[in-house]
């Protein structure tokens, strides 16, 4: 399970998506959210699944990834829709009646809509690592936040941190993974046993696991310290980010899709 996150990962690439300006892939990101959250029928969900689809199809990003980075979220998928069946109210008689769960059609709608739309959500939002390289990543955050420094706000730090926290997500995940296959080969059971047994097993992993975090977080900011690092005070940028017409198409694109989904909300009945 732990080998199948692949947030925070880059797949180097010559795509279309991967030649964007990482500050309007940020922002179209944003976009493509309020997009998801907007739609409120199938016209509208299916369209925004059959862009991110094209999207995926465009990045060249093989679909194994895109099953990877879904499989971690399934639990949460199915704890969604389990909630939205059982207990979304509708008319007439129920489906299903057990105590104080009443399945309706409505419950299976909305089920159903919820369920593709955490999915959209995922993968959509997936898609802006795996197209962005850390470093480019930084310089897009840190861009759209520069105009907050004249409050005082630390643009480039934040943007440092944000990066820094992707980018080890990988390595963590390794790192967890080599420490439970130590922990397996001198005995441990990890995989049996009731709920607390399982929470007290866990122990032996996090323990290691922080040890190694902090380690590497200390010679982190040692190899920080002696290259001279001071934040973003007087610093120079070796790429110079400038948009594109690849930029403007792709936001043209985007904002008819977002249209079309709000003109979907008045011309067909909500399913949620």
């Amino acid at each position: 399970m732990l080998k199948d996150i692949t947030l925070g990962q880059y797949f180097p690439g010559e795509s279309v998506i991967h030649r964007m300006d990482s500050r309007a892939k940020i922002l179209l990101t944003i976009v493509y959210i309020v997009m998801l959250f907007i739609a409120n029928n199938v016209v509208g969900l299916g369209l925004s699944v059959v862009f991110a689809g094209l999207l995926y199809v465009i990045a060249k990003i093989p679909m194994r990834m895109i099953l990877r980075s879904l499989k971690p979220v399934i639990p949460i998928v199915i704890f969604t829709a389990v909630l939205n069946m059982f207990f979304v109210q509708g008319e007439g008689q129920p489906l299903f009646s057990w105590w104080i769960f009443k399945l309706y059609k409505e419950g299976l709608y909305t089920a159903g809509f919820m369920a593709v739309r955490i999915v959209c959500l995922i993968a959509g939002t997936s898609l802006l690592t795996y197209t962005t390289s850390p470093i480019t990543l930084t310089d897009g955050i840190e861009s759209l936040l520069k105009p907050l420094e004249k409050v005082h706000f630390p643009a480039h730090e934040l943007a440092m941190m944000m990066t820094i926290a992707l980018r080890f997500i990988p390595t963590l995940i390794e790192e967890t993974d080599k420490i439970m296959s130590a922990q397996k080969a001198r005995g441990a059971d990890l995989d049996s046993g009731n709920l607390m047994q399982k929470v007290k097993s866990l122990i032996p992993i996090l323990i290691p696991l922080f040890v190694s975090a902090f380690r590497r977080a200390d010679e982190l900011a040692l190899a920080m310290e002696c290259r001279c690092y001071r934040g973003g005070s007087g610093r120079t940028r070796m790429r110079q980010m400038k948009l594109s017409g690849i930029d403007a198409c792709a936001s043209a694109v985007l904002i008819l899709s977002l249209a079309i989904v709000i003109a979907t909300n008045f011309l067909i009945p909500a399913v949620i």
